[in-house]
């Protein structure tokens, strides 16, 4: 095993068999960590945006907060209820993408596809920077660096995802419910203060906030709707990974889709409180919060904060008002939701490489997404998010506020297009459906699909109106660049097979074959590949040696007549030290002067097992074969020859295959042995 195998296997754990898929399928206590926590995470930043947007008319329109959350929960929950009837119509995973292509045709497909596309890698870029700006605050080494802490956590994100989603979401599992369990905690604890009278205030309420410029005036009707729209789009935010699931339901244990539906009822129920309740409360502690590039707004007493004015995410306000006295709660709702706000990337790492797979087994991705890698994960997949992710963090300098403005657009575009492909689906199934008890749940499943699709396609003309100028145009534009390419991946697919289609013609053998041994010396490898080039029979069989150097020329001219291999040797003289140009002139010449004939090149090579020999040899033969290979009329035949160092490497290999590990036996992939018939 050589030093990036052994790499590689720490990076990712031993490998395992196809038939160990089983082994990676989720119960749904793990599926929901794995799959709902972006959309659980959106707690912690979306009620941040709405008492941002509220901000822009200062703290009176404050008093809309809980209505707006009132209004995204409404959203949610339509949309929860439409996925659950996806994932039982659906349940082999291709979600949004398979109910579009399937009922509205290829573009509206391909329209999901690359709307889901950007919507993941803007998942992990706005969850990791998030989580880096909490770490920021937490830690002041971390801060003027987040975006380098953004890039380490993608990293880290990704090398967790590698070794398999069922690892990986054990892993993630415990961090998402103590998450739940500290803001479901500290909300109770908040309510029971409340009612009791006793509620403390959050360090902000005693802040003043000015309005924007143009909004000084008293709002009129037209303004407030314009002010409540903006601030329930910003809300939306939190319906961000719910598709997830609907993707992903092949990695569920079986009953698989009815597994699915269980968890997106969860996820609905916990994202639901656990929005509304920070946004009642954080309301009822008279919490003020700006725009982080906005703190001239604030005012305390009249006077403007100072510079150096540090403004806490409203769940951390108000834990720290919860919590007054009892200061380790407050750091470990702080803790776990900066842990959170980087797990949930996980949701992507997991609905990403899912859809790739079904992209690429459609010819819509490269087909390199639709592998799965040694830990049973498409590693090509996870690999390309976190590059694209990367770059975003970069571009962005992992600002939340800016990444914000970009989301949210994609993934609403994906939820018009699947509930309306939904709705088609319900009406074809009741042409053919003729039991009434049938045709009820259909007629149910279609109503909830149709108040789905008003709810989301209300919530997208409100996105698009709000955030177009703020940003979300540059979603559009990636939506447009990933259609773009999906439809010239799948015209280059449609094409190569169309040309790889087998005819009449196919059948027609070449009228001659002139086999050519490449030779740089007269030694095993050559003799080696002389023989196998002689076994082949062809019409005519030469050597051919590029001459750059006289006297080794003379040297091999007098070995060759001395062996008498009974092949002649053509030599190519090279004036200028070239190997390559000469021997690609010289075989298009015998192709040209026989177009109907094949030139067969054989290209003798060594075999070596340690790493750092392959760059000691075969650079000349890999140069020659890349270029050969685009030459018409030209086979190209790699005879290898074994040295021994590739022996040695061949029976590490073998011992490192039959090692017995720790659990193997356990596990059933080694035999028990018995031991007591042997001789003593």
């Amino acid at each position: 095993m050589g030093v990036g195998d052994v790499s590689k296997r720490i990076l990712l754990g031993r490998k395992l068999r196809s038939a160990q898929l089983g082994e990676t399928l989720l119960p749904k206590r793990v599926a929901l960590p794995v799959f709902a926590s972006d959309a659980l995470s959106s707690v912690a930043y979306a009620p941040d945006e709405v008492f941002i947007m509220l901000a822009i008319a200062g703290t009176a329109q404050y008093v809309w907060s809980w209505k707006v959350a009132i209004a995204v929960a409404l959203v949610m929950a339509a949309v929860i209820a439409s996925y659950r009837q996806t994932v039982h119509a659906y349940p082999s995973g291709g979600g949004d993408y398979e109910v579009a292509t399937v009922n509205l045709g290829r573009t509206a497909g391909m329209t999901v596809g690359s709307a889901l596309l950007v919507d993941y890698v803007l998942t992990v870029a706005v969850s990791i920077s998030s989580g880096a700006n909490y770490a920021a605050s937490a830690l002041p080494a971390f801060q003027h660096h987040e975006a380098t802490v953004a890039v380490v956590m993608v990293l880290l994100l990704m090398a967790m995802n590698l070794r398999g989603i069922r690892e990986s979401g054990t892993f993630f599992a415990v961090p998402t419910y103590l998450f739940m369990f500290a803001i479901l905690g500290m909300c109770a604890f908040g309510f029971f203060e409340m009612v009791a009278g006793t509620l403390p205030m959050a360090e902000s309420a005693d802040l003043d906030i000015t309005p924007k410029e143009g909004w000084e005036d008293p709002i009129t009707t037209f303004g407030l709707v314009i002010l409540l729209a903006r601030a329930f789009s910003s809300g939306c935010a939190a319906l961000t990974g719910v598709e997830a699931i609907s993707n992903g339901v092949p990695a569920f244990k079986r009953p698989k889709s009815q597994n699915a539906a269980t968890t997106l009822l969860l996820l609905g129920l916990i994202a639901i409180t656990m929005m509304v309740s920070v946004i009642v409360l954080a309301k009822q502690m008279g919490i003020r919060f700006v725009d982080p590039h906005e703190f001239g707004r604030l005012t305390r007493d009249g006077q403007p904060v100072p510079d150096d004015f540090d403004q806490h995410a409203v769940i951390a306000q108000i834990a720290r008002a919860v919590f007054s006295d009892f200061s380790p709660g407050f750091y470990f709702v702080v803790t776990v939701t900066g842990i959170i706000l980087v797990l949930a990337a996980n949701t992507a790492f997991n609905g990403f490489p899912v859809l790739g797979s079904i992209l690429a087994k459609d010819g819509l991705a490269p087909r390199a997404f639709g592998a799965r890698g040694d830990r049973l994960a498409y590693s090509n997949g996870i690999v390309f998010l976190a590059a694209m992710a990367i770059v975003l963090i970069v571009a962005f300098d992992a600002e939340t506020t800016k990444l914000i403005q970009l989301y949210i657009v994609g993934v609403f575009v994906s939820f018009n297009l699947s509930q309306l492909g939904m709705i088609r689906h319900w009406t074809r199934a009741l042409t053919t459906e003729r039991d009434p008890a049938a045709r009820r749940r259909i007629y149910r499943s279609r109503a909830i699909n149709a108040v789905g699709l008003s709810f989301t396609a209300v919530v997208l003309v409100v996105v698009l109106l709000t955030k177009f100028l703020a940003g979300a145009w540059i979603t559009i534009l990636a939506m447009g660049f990933f259609f773009a390419v999906m439809k010239s991946i799948k015209k280059h697919y449609d094409n190569v097979e169309r040309e790889l289609a087998a005819d009449e013609t196919d059948k027609a053998l070449p009228t001659r074959v002139h086999a050519i041994v490449l030779v740089s010396k007269l030694h095993k490898p050559t003799l080696r590949a002389l023989a196998f080039a002689k076994a082949t029979r062809p019409n005519a069989l030469e050597g051919v040696y590029v001459s750059v150097d006289e006297k080794d020329t003379a040297r091999l001219l007098d070995e060759w007549d001395e062996r008498n291999t009974g092949v002649p040797l053509k030599v190519l003289h090279s004036p200028y030290r070239e190997v390559v140009k000469p021997i690609i002139e010289y075989a298009s010449a015998i192709r040209r002067a026989n177009p109907r004939g094949v030139v067969a090149v054989y290209i003798p090579e060594y075999v070596v097992g340690r790493w750092w020999e392959q760059f000691l040899h075969n650079q000349t033969a890999l140069r020659l074969k890349g270029r050969l290979l685009f030459t018409p009329g030209v086979m190209v035949i790699s005879v290898p020859y074994q040295l021994r160092s590739s022996e040695i490497a061949l029976e590490r290999e073998e011992r490192e295959e039959h090692r017995v590990r720790p659990g193997d036996l356990r596990r059933g992939r080694v035999e028990a042995r018995d031991d007591r018939n042997l001789p003593r």
